[in-house]
């Protein structure tokens, strides 16, 4: 396993403890270089806990969304620790090898609104702007607070992505709890 641009922080302060209580008192290697500042890192922690545990979205489309970003992305280390997790939220073998494919969302394996919010994903992501085609689809599906909380997802999960690839930090073994 090779290491991160950066050396991990201390694990050790009331934010690093926050981030252990969400994360099933285990830190990552993600969790180790955020702490290097403890303001970002409780910010963090704050934002993703919720994304992941207090939405109204379901599951498998919270999932479809933080692993078609990590295949947008190139960050592994998203895919590895989710993919899990998107198993057990209903994701099927044959979407899973459809979601990294460049024209995943052309593919006849999505329900309805798992497509609308792979299109909007693949908009938000690739060139921010979601054309209003788009944006009509995910509002046949989604309601106001869905949209922002879809909205709110893509562009968290794009972060998360982009400080992984930028830190070269490498893949967990497997999924990262919380």
């Amino acid at each position: 396993m090779t290491a991160p641009r950066l050396p991990e922080a201390p694990d050790q302060g009331p934010v690093a403890e926050q981030m252990r209580a969400r994360r099933g008192g285990r830190l990552s290697t993600l969790d180790r270089l955020l702490l290097h500042s403890p303001p970002v890192a409780e910010g963090w922690n704050a934002l993703l806990g919720a994304l992941r545990s207090r939405t109204t979205l379901p599951a498998d489309l919270r999932e479809l969304v933080v692993l078609r970003v990590a295949v947008l992305n190139d960050a592994a280390f998203e895919w590895i620790s989710h993919e899990p997790i998107a198993r057990r939220a209903g994701l099927a073998d044959l979407q899973l090898r459809v979601l990294r494919a460049e024209s995943a969302g052309s593919e006849p394996v999505w329900s309805p609104v798992q497509a609308a919010v792979l299109a909007f994903t693949d908009a938000a992501t690739r060139s921010v702007a979601v054309p209003d085609e788009v944006f009509a689809a995910v509002r046949r599906h989604l309601d106001d607070r869905q949209v922002v909380e879809l909205t709110a997802l893509v562009g968290a999960y794009a972060m998360v992505s982009r400080f992984l690839v930028a830190l070269e930090v490498p893949p967990p073994d497997g999924e990262i709890a919380g």
